[in-house]
């Protein structure tokens, strides 16, 4: 049980540093039972984890790294002041942040080098090796009385020595009673030290630390000073005097820390409250709330800060300051004036606030565009920069660009913009002629016109039963029928009734056709399905109306996704009928005529009881309906229509004995009645949307 216990103090030295459990003399006995209580319940939560997290032996705790926990920030009044003020100034008071990052355990001081000056006290342990005539290591310890004990050489005082004393004084020692031999004297434990950091710290108490340790160690292990607290007057007392005065700016800005002094035992660390105060925000490296010291200059400010940063306006500082309890504007100058006129650069005072501008974006570049390399905005040199520069800039001119050119220019004025425009004429302006290499301002827009309806080329693509099919470069107004010419006609195979003509500007079109339908069709839809849910009496009523708007939503889904193919119908018998007829149409860039081969099937789609293809025997479309087993129950025979392998649509008649005939590659479309599905009886013209959407997609769709 005794070992147990051992074990859970072991644990808990490790575990909660000491200053954790810091005997505080500003705090009273019951507030120290209360903390030590709190320490313990802490202890008595966490216990399980702590064990999980140590070291299994002390070399493992030796190489444990710092776990480090950020502790919450709390804005001081000031702080919070100016974010709250109009100008809404968010800054935070300088170096503080540094001690917020905080060890949740000690690193062990152990293999540290001692210093040549590091003064040996009670509790260290020497260690003193010698070798030659003699040989010998003694590992001994600096009584209370400052004194070690060597066998064979008795006692030695060495408290108050440094390190390179210490050697010596061991080596006249042993010279006594030895010749002959080599020395070597090193430090193994270190001793503890107690002191006491008071004042404005963020933890305050007593604290027991290393004896190698520094005032900044001290001030790391109390968490620095509090927002309250100075960081430019830490004082260092000894036996009731000041030993040293420390500014953390130092270390801050300057990276000094040289007055950084080393601790001893009973030492006292003093954070005094904190000077006057002032804020620089906006355009400095380092905006923040900096402590003045008494003379501190608007300018010496800046310099804290880290000076202005690459888009400070130079030509401007304001300063606000307190005067008779209100928060007021006090000063605007020029930045180039504080450094001229030391008048200006005014003494500080604790709650100043300055503001750095940023300077304006001023775009100042003049846009070419049109028959360049490298279109686009380029800055130039005003006054200096030609056009003859700029069309340099932009890479020349490329092959296909014109002799002219045009300039807009654009001024301010009273009455508004004034715009003026100027042609140029290039060739005269590349060899420098005044009157047509402009001296570019601000703003000015260069277009570079290119030759009239310029393209390198333009091609179609003829694919199938032609005799020599393939990609056609064409000229501008070229014809269809030219075209088929130049391709040799067409094979024995070929099927003109079938041709496909696709063009893109078509093919724009036709989708742009479709999304209106269906951008129709889904606000006609769903406003009709609102008013019909604001009117639903009964949970089965309401249940019914969403899945009727399901279906809706599904349908106007499939109708968006469709794709328009961009056919154009072109009826062809033979090139000699096609000259001189409508269908002789100039050809775009990109047409695509498909002249497939004689198809022998007729198909049949839509409320039929067998959709699907049947060979081509004649006849009419009503023969063909039969083949796919007649009109299905739901069918609307009397808006059945006939898909053409032409690319046009054609309502089927039936007018007593005369039945509209059919050709190879037709299909025929029998669409649904609409009265079966309730919603479908909104649509009017729902018939129409239905070959629209056959015509322009190139398919026919089933509703369900």
């Amino acid at each position: 049980m005794k070992n147990v216990l051992v074990f859970f103090l072991a644990v808990l030295s490790f575990t909660f540093p000491c200053r954790a459990f810091a005997y505080n003399p500003f705090m009273s006995d019951q507030a120290q039972a209360s903390a030590a209580t709190g320490a313990s319940a802490q202890f008595g939560q966490s216990l399980e984890k702590t064990m999980a997290a140590q070291p299994s032996s002390p070399a493992e705790f030796e190489e444990t790294r710092l776990v480090l926990k950020q502790e919450p920030e709390t804005p001081s009044a000031f702080e919070d002041f100016l974010a709250k003020s109009s100008s809404g100034t968010a800054v935070k008071q300088f170096g503080y942040s540094l001690f917020r990052n905080q060890p949740t355990a000690f690193a062990s001081a152990k293999n540290v080098p001692v210093t040549p000056d590091y003064i040996a006290g009670p509790g260290d342990e020497i260690i003193i090796s010698v070798w030659g005539r003699i040989e010998g290591r003694w590992a001994v310890v600096v009584d209370r009385d400052g004194n070690i004990s060597i066998p064979k050489i008795g006692i030695i005082s060495v408290a108050g020595l440094s390190f390179g004393e210490l050697k010596e004084t061991v080596n006249k020692e042993l010279s006594k009673s030895y010749s002959d031999y080599n020395l070597n004297v090193t430090f193994g434990s270190l001793h503890s030290i107690r002191i006491y950091v008071v004042g404005n710290a963020r933890r305050p108490g007593a604290y027991t630390i290393s004896s190698l340790s520094t005032l900044v160690n001290a001030l790391f292990e109390a968490g620095g000073p509090d927002k309250n607290g100075s960081m430019r007057e830490i004082q260092l007392k000894r036996s009731g005097k000041t030993v040293t005065t420390f500014d953390l700016y130092d270390l801050l800005l300057k990276g000094d820390k040289s007055k950084d002094s080393k601790l001893l035992n009973e030492d006292v660390v003093f954070i005094p409250p904190v000077g006057p105060m002032a804020a620089v925000s906006g355009q400095v490296k380092t905006p923040a709330i900096y402590e003045l010291k008494e003379g501190t200059c608007l300018l010496d400010l800046i310099t804290m800060a880290g000076g202005f940063d690459n888009t400070a306006f130079r030509g401007r500082v304001a300063m606000r300051r307190i005067f008779d309890h209100k928060f007021r504007d006090f000063l605007e100058s020029g930045l180039g004036d504080l450094e001229k006129d030391p008048a200006t650069n005014i003494v500080l005072q604790d709650g100043d606030s300055v503001s750095v501008f940023p300077i304006i974006e001023d775009d100042s570049a003049v846009q070419v565009a049109g028959a360049v390399p490298y279109p686009g905005k380029f800055g130039i040199l005003q006054g200096r920069t030609t056009i003859k520069d700029i069309i340099k800039l932009a890479g020349g001119l490329m092959s296909y660009s014109s002799d002219q050119a045009e300039l807009t220019r654009v001024a301010l004025s009273s009455a508004g913009v004034i715009t003026e425009r100027f042609n140029i004429n290039l060739t005269k302006a590349l060899t420098g002629a005044e009157l047509d290499n402009f001296t570019l301002k601000a703003n000015d827009h260069i277009m570079v016109k290119p030759i009239p309806d310029w393209k390198l080329y333009k091609t179609v693509t003829l694919e199938g039963e032609f005799n020599h099919p393939g990609v056609y470069t064409v000229k501008k107004g070229e014809l269809l029928s030219s075209v088929l010419e130049r391709a040799g006609g067409f094979t024995d195979k070929a099927y003109t009734k079938g041709v496909v003509f696709t063009r893109e500007s078509a093919r724009r079109q036709q989708q742009q056709n479709l999304e209106e339908i269906a951008a129709r069709l889904e606000k006609e839809l769903f406003v009709e399905s609102s008013v019909k849910m604001q009117t639903a009496l009964s949970a089965e009523d309401v249940q019914g109306k969403q899945a009727e708007m399901e279906a809706k939503r599904k349908f106007i889904d499939s109708l968006k996704g469709l794709r328009a193919r961009g056919r154009v119908q072109i009826k062809i018998a033979t090139i000699k009928s096609l000259k001189n007829s409508d269908y002789d149409i100039e050809l775009e860039d990109g047409d695509m005529i498909t002249l497939p081969s004689r198809s022998g099937v007729v198909s049949a789609a839509g409320a039929v009881m067998s959709q699907g293809s049947f060979v081509y025997s004649g006849g009419n479309y009503t023969d063909y309906i039969d083949m796919a087993g007649g009109y299905a129950d739901y069918a609307n025979s009397g808006k059945t229509f006939i898909l053409k392998a032409d690319g046009s649509a054609r309502k089927a008649k039936h007018f007593f004995f005369f039945k509209s005939r059919v050709e190879p590659g037709d299909t025929i479309v029998v669409p649904e009645k609409f009265d079966r599905i309730a919603w479908l009886r909104e649509i009017r013209d729902f018939s129409q949307i239905l070959m629209n959407v056959a015509l322009t997609a190139g398919i026919v769709i089933k509703v369900f």
